[in-house]
């Protein structure tokens, strides 16, 4: 029969023993846990990684009406690069002249008329300079490039398309452009007509490109966008021109004025704080 002691000292042994197990079952839950939370954190980023990622064409760039119903105003100075791109060059020469097509699509935000099709010159350059309220903007449309969009472009100025319009939508991360040419200001007006792209290979874009905004595929209008510094883009849009050194200081100073972030959960971006509206557009050598 085991004595009293003998009792307590196997009392004790056993208790050590669950003691140890409970300790053990605790380390092991503690373990599951912080693998479930890893497993949780790189899901996430995961998910992070592959949506800042999708897409390789800016639907910033694209022309589209605003989802955002609740806006998150840009107040983090843009990193704008000083440094100019080369303007692209077609690798081989379009006939001159050469026929455009501007099927009608919509309604147009302001009147106007299509332009002529017919003979359209695919030499040489036109001098348009955007009178602004931040100052004037003045570009180089090279026909060379874009043909059927320069004449589309000289046509909407000189019917004063683009007077009394602004600017209404500005992006300074990522792709980093300032978007024009929609009277109604919404991002989804036109000119009432469409035509085609004008694309060709080795096409890239950066900090001084006049490039066309677009909804997809051969859906050019009136809106434009012109670039002052980054733009990771495929090259599905329109470069029919460069925006002036002088130009570029303008927009500049309104992308560090920022944007209301309106646009920023359909195709980024936002209205810019500091508005820009055409004066008046004037052309030369047309």
């Amino acid at each position: 029969m085991a004595t009293n002691q003998q009792r307590r000292e196997a009392a004790k042994r056993k208790l050590e023993r669950q003691l140890a197990r409970r300790a053990e079952r605790a380390k092991r839950r503690r373990i599951i846990g912080i693998g479930v939370t890893i497993g949780a954190v790189v899901v996430v980023a995961g998910l992070v990684v592959i949506l800042s990622t999708q897409g390789g064409g800016d639907p910033n760039a694209a022309a589209g009406e605003a989802g955002s119903n609740s806006p998150a105003p840009s107040s983090q100075q843009p990193d704008i690069p000083t440094e100019r791109v080369a303007a692209p060059e077609r690798p081989t020469p379009l006939p001159d002249p050469t026929t455009c097509e501007y099927p009608k699509s919509g309604d147009a935000a302001k009147p106007v008329d299509p332009p002529s099709g017919s003979d359209v010159p695919s030499r040489g350059t036109v001098e348009v300079t955007l009178r602004t309220s931040q100052g004037d903007i003045p570009l180089t449309l090279d026909r060379s490039l874009a043909p059927c969009t320069v004449n589309s472009f000289v046509s909407l100025a000189e019917q004063g398309f683009y007077t009394d319009t602004s600017c209404h939508r500005i992006s300074t991360t990522g792709l980093q452009m300032l978007q024009c040419g929609d009277p109604t200001g919404s991002g989804s007006g036109g000119p009432g007509y469409t035509f085609a792209d004008e694309l060709f290979k080795g096409l890239t874009y950066g900090r001084g490109i006049l490039a066309m905004a677009n909804s997809g595929p051969d859906t050019n209008g009136s809106q434009f966008f012109m670039v002052y510094g980054n733009a990771p883009l495929d090259p599905n849009y329109t470069v029919f021109g460069t925006i002036s050194d002088a130009g570029l200081k303008v927009i500049d100073k309104v992308a560090r004025g920022g944007h209301d972030g309106r646009f920023e959960s359909s195709a980024g971006g936002g209205k810019p704080n500091v508005d820009v509206k055409f004066t008046g557009v004037t052309v030369q050598g047309a």
